[in-house]
């Protein structure tokens, strides 16, 4: 179709729908006066040229097509487009970009319509529709090998921020501060504060997609995590970081940041922990007990209040709590009390509660610590997803907290990637081994070889294979689950096809298995909090100390006793926490961030199991 009978038929259906949509884009317009000028022709026809509409920059193509300007025609649709976007109008914008790339002109001008319809979409709040119309502009660019347009990778870090993708959100954040030359501080501003919201786990993968600048940035995002609860410490390191990168664009961040005012804490003296010395949950009451003394014998110069929650009439705490000249609590641990707790609306003391509320909001003053496996998983999908797998398959258990921790894997794979992984649920019983070769398609393989066997006369000596579209597998079990699990898929992975990986939660990992024989474990590598891993975050020494004063303790307990030495030093941090989203806690439970929700989520790290010990492994 040529460009003048496309316009006979444009001029028609583009007024048509212009009336579909004139009361939301055009009611309120007011014409231009036009622009007086003393200065030459030039002058006015340029200054005229500024203040186009959308409208007239149409009138003006459909005139450049009777004067047999093609080009300029095309060129003036284009900037229409583009105009629309600009006066609210993406229906507009994004019916005439389609109408334009009809036309097929140039690559460059196929490239830049993509990238329009993209933005189109992103202002109709269709963000898949973004995504992938910002997919076709890539492949129009990488065949055409054209140059990146800025606007791609903006409108590419506002669709991956709608799509809750942060880390994918700053790489391309980063791309267009990079690729644009007027970039002004309110864009840097914008990308340290993506900075300050990603977890460490989440700025690990951001460094390995490599973006520009990412040296510097990481630097000085981690001495913020590490050091920004302390002024005096942090401003040394920000002058060091100043002196190591002296032409990058966060000098500015840095600059903002040494002339901040000291952050003045409230003397914490009296503290009432509120946790269960008494009855069924006593047990893991006063484990809490011992790991909030076990702090306390590091942080002295408090003092400590327990207070039993088994026998505590909740209606009366607050007036005990004033009573004690309390500034701060910790508590309660059990959920029931939690909600009973937050019911008490007089009590408004700085509060950590120990577990999560089951509804209710948290108020200001209130921030609690979740120890939830959900998040483990969300963590290990989206590392994993970012190591080039591309066909997972979750292998879990049937009871219902391993059921939650595959679903939430799943999802957030999918999440990313848009493919739903296969999820195999197994027993643990005598038909698990049968569970797993259906799963990896052994079953189908030996079926195979015996219906042959069957249907010649000589028998075949063969050897069976495994599905060939696995390439990595996520065990969700017990610990005995697992080494019972493992042989299994080891043994049951083809001679001529590759190793697959093996990935698992938390939950597979024990330190009783760690003294005994691991060898059926070998390769499995593991997301745990640093207290149940030697790594350089573990706290040595009282780890030492704690296997010799309780060495059966179960796994379970081990995890309330960290939690527990964990809420006495996080009670000078917090207020930090709130002022300065930077600011991270470096616990034996994990890496602890605060979220505008008020409750802090951790980062863990990464085991192994070799053939002769477990140790902490970094992902590549």
């Amino acid at each position: 179709m040529t460009l003048t009978k496309w316009f006979s038929s444009y001029k028609s259906g583009f007024f048509a729908f212009a009336a579909v949509v004139i009361l939301a884009s055009c009611s309120t317009t007011k014409q231009s006066k036009p622009i007086k000028s003393a200065n030459k022709k030039a002058d006015i026809v340029q200054a005229t040229e500024k203040v186009l509409t959308a409208e007239q920059l149409v009138d003006k193509a459909w005139k450049q097509v009777s004067s047999n300007q093609q080009d300029e025609a095309i060129s003036s649709l284009l900037r229409a487009s583009e105009l629309y976007l600009s006066q609210e109008a993406p229906h507009k914008a994004l019916w005439l970009a389609k109408q334009l790339a009809a036309l097929a002109p140039s690559p460059a001008q196929q490239y830049h319509l993509a990238i329009i319809e993209a933005k189109s979409y992103l202002a109709l709040v269709e963000n898949h529709k973004a995504y992938l119309a910002l997919e076709n502009s890539e492949k129009i660019r990488a065949t055409e090998k054209l140059a990146y347009r800025v606007d791609y990778f903006q409108t590419l870090a506002n669709v991956q921020s709608r799509r809750d993708l942060p880390i994918a959100a700053l790489n391309a954040n980063l791309k267009a501060f990079a690729s644009n030359t007027q970039a002004t501080d309110n864009d840097i501003e914008l990308i340290w504060q993506q900075f300050c919201q990603l977890s460490p786990w989440q700025l690990q993968q951001l460094v390995k997609m490599s973006p520009p600048n990412i040296k510097g940035w990481n630097k000085l995002i981690t001495f913020a995590n590490k050091f920004g609860h302390d002024d005096t410490k942090f401003k040394r390191y920000l002058s060091q970081w100043q002196r190591e990168f002296s032409t990058h664009p966060a000098q500015y961040i840095v600059a903002n940041l040494t002339q901040k005012e000291p952050t003045l804490n409230n003397e914490i003296e009296n503290i009432a922990v509120i946790i269960p010395l008494s009855g069924k949950q006593e047990r893991a009451g006063k484990v809490v007990q011992q790991g909030i003394l076990a702090a306390y014998n590091i942080e002295s110069g408090k003092t400590l209040h327990f207070i039993d929650s088994t026998t505590l009439d909740m209606s009366t705490l607050n007036a005990k709590l004033l009573e004690l000249n309390i500034d701060y609590v910790i508590g309660p641990l059990l959920k029931q009390n939690v909600s009973s707790y937050l019911a008490q609306t007089e009590i408004t003391m700085p509060t950590l509660l120990l577990n999560l509320p089951a509804s209710v909001d948290l108020l200001p003053h209130q921030v609690a610590l979740s120890m939830r496996p959900e998040e483990e998983a969300i963590q290990a999908a989206t590392t994993l997803s970012r190591q080039q797998y591309q066909h997972p398959i979750i292998l879990s258990h049937q009871d219902s907290a391993s059921r939650r921790i595959a679903q939430t894997f799943s999802q957030q794979w999918q999440h990313i990637t848009g493919k739903t992984p296969e999820t195999v649920f197994f027993n643990s019983d005598a038909k698990m081994q049968n569970q797993i070769k259906a799963s990896l398609g052994v079953d189908l393989s030996q079926q195979r070889t015996k219906d042959l066997n069957r249907h010649i006369k000589y028998s075949i000596k063969s050897e069976f294979r495994n599905r060939r579209d696995i390439d990595m597998i996520y065990v969700v079990g017990l610990p005995l689950e697992t080494k019972l699990l493992k042989p299994y898929i080891d043994v049951n992975i083809s001679p001529f096809a590759d190793i697959i990986p093996v990935f698992a939660s938390s939950r597979s990992h024990s330190t009783k298995i760690d003294k005994s024989d691991n060898r059926d474990l070998s390769g499995l590598a593991f997301t745990e909090m640093p207290w149940q891993l030697r790594s350089k975050q573990q706290n040595k020494v009282l780890a030492a100390q704690a296997k010799k004063l309780w060495p059966n303790r179960s796994d379970s307990l081990q995890t309330i006793f960290a939690m527990g030495f964990d809420s006495l030093t996080l009670v000078d941090k917090i207020s930090a926490m709130q002022n300065k989203t930077y600011v991270r806690h470096y616990g034996q439970t994990g890496i602890l961030q605060l979220g505008k929700d008020n409750i802090l989520t951790r980062s863990l790290i990464w085991g192994k199991y070799s053939r002769s010990k477990v140790q902490e492994f970094a992902m590549d």
